[in-house]
């Protein structure tokens, strides 16, 4: 029996009829639309981190490959092809990544149509999907010549797929929070699972842990505060990246402005180390999608973990100081003078600061949002405050990182009566003591 990427030409997996990925598909609302510049400012993206001379993300039904986005193609040419000649078939078909580096010789794509009629030479196609885990096309780009694609960039064309879709789930959730009147619950259910990592990656040499409480977590439903973001990722070789922010107002807009930042800021990570520059990136990002006129505050740091700790960099626009909690409990500010993002405002390479810090063993770097220091009760009692929050993270020496954010958090929701005015959360990166 063939297997699903070595079917002859015309024979289509059985994946590509699923009712239910059907369903899916038509769920989106995708096909037959316009181009949007969400998509298509991903696309230009993959064509300026690969070099690639085209680039699509298409969505297909059980007869076409629908190009929702299709950057560097003759618009007279049309927007799909018959699924039969796409390679997006295969991705529907396994689920899984495709990359071909001479498809004139590779048996998987070198009979499909697409191949002599859109002059491709090499392509790298990576699955999108649905919020229910179905495949509704593919992220891919196209190059003229048969060449390879190095790691960093297929680690960014699989960031730049995951981005298509995680907007795809956030405009699901909205979709389903208007038909029942739940706006406010569902953004702040979107942003925790769509524009959070699920999880944090094993970094190794670190201890790492993170917390997200939307506003309010504890009791009061139909809150409508959405905004903080974190991420953790590995950039590429040693180097590795993490990052808070902090979106202004709620709703919808500031949902749209969270979703940019983040997978903004993955990529632009992927291609830069230094922190001020992926910042000036996302600002420009801002500036010229106009997605809204929210503004936001961030902390990014990017780090290498050594044989003695781990040595990184640090840049900040306009968000509260890091804080960096020694072995032996001195709690030190980490600042780097920087302006807060903003479409409104110009995207100047100047405008942010960057301040190098080392951590030894026992050392731990905090990043946090104004959920933490701005806490307090119902009776608009004293904020908790940034030396509360020192003291409170001093008295953490010697804590993991789960055990750092659990007693942190635990004091702050104490010290606020278990009211949360505003969306919270923690970053905590720790280098192990010697043993």
């Amino acid at each position: 029996m063939a297997t699903e990427t070595s079917r002859p030409a015309g024979e289509l997996p059985p994946a590509v009829f699923d009712p239910a990925r059907l369903a899916a598909v038509a769920d989106t609302g995708l096909l037959d639309t316009a181009p949007e510049g969400t998509f298509d400012d991903l696309a230009q993206l993959a064509l300026a981190i690969t070099g690639a001379q085209k680039a699509f993300f298409t969505v297909a039904d059980g007869r076409r490959s629908f190009w929702k986005t299709a950057s560097g193609m003759d618009p007279a040419a049309g927007r799909e092809n018959d699924i039969r000649d796409s390679p997006c078939h295969i991705l529907i078909g396994t689920g899984r990544e495709l990359i071909a580096e001479d498809a004139a010789h590779d048996p998987r794509i070198r009979d499909l149509g697409a191949v002599g009629s859109l002059g491709i030479g090499a392509w790298a196609g990576y699955p999108v999907f649905s919020p229910d885990g179905h495949v509704l096309g593919g992220f891919c780009v196209v190059d003229r010549n048969a060449r390879p694609f190095t790691p960093v960039q297929s680690q960014a064309l699989r960031t730049l797929a995951r981005s298509v879709s995680s907007e795809i789930a956030l405009r699901h959730a909205l979709r389903q929070a208007r038909a029942r009147g739940e706006a406010s619950a569902a953004l702040a259910r979107t942003l925790q699972d769509s524009l959070l990592p699920p999880r944090l990656p094993k970094a190794p040499g670190m201890d790492v842990a993170a917390v997200h409480l939307p506003a309010d977590a504890t009791g009061a439903a139909g809150v409508d505060v959405v905004g903080d973001f974190y991420d953790l990722f590995h950039t590429r070789g040693l180097d590795w990246c993490a990052v808070m922010g902090d979106v202004s107002g709620k709703g919808i807009e500031a949902a749209k402005v969270t979703a940019l930042a983040r997978y903004t800021v993955r990529t632009e990570a992927t291609q830069h180390s230094d922190p001020a520059t992926v910042l000036h990136r996302l600002h420009e990002a801002m500036v010229d999608q106009q997605i809204s006129d929210r503004f936001l505050t961030a902390a990014l740091a990017v780090f290498r973990p050594d044989s003695e700790g781990l040595a990184g960099r640090y840049a900040s626009a306009g968000h509260l100081p890091a804080l960096i909690r020694r072995a032996d409990g001195r709690v030190e500010e980490l600042h780097a003078a920087g302006r807060l993002l903003s479409p409104l405002l110009p995207a100047s390479r100047d405008q942010h600061a960057v301040t190098s810090f080392r951590l030894e063993p026992g050392d731990a770097l905090l990043l946090y949002t104004d959920g933490v220091t701005e806490a307090r009760d119902r009776d608009k009692g004293p904020f908790f405050g940034d030396e509360r929050l020192a003291a409170s993270l001093a008295a953490t020496r010697g804590a993991t990182a789960s055990e750092t954010l659990d007693r942190l958090w635990r004091e702050v929701a104490e010290h606020a009566g278990g009211h949360a005015v505003d969306d919270t959360a923690l970053l905590l990166v720790r280098v192990p003591p010697l043993t």
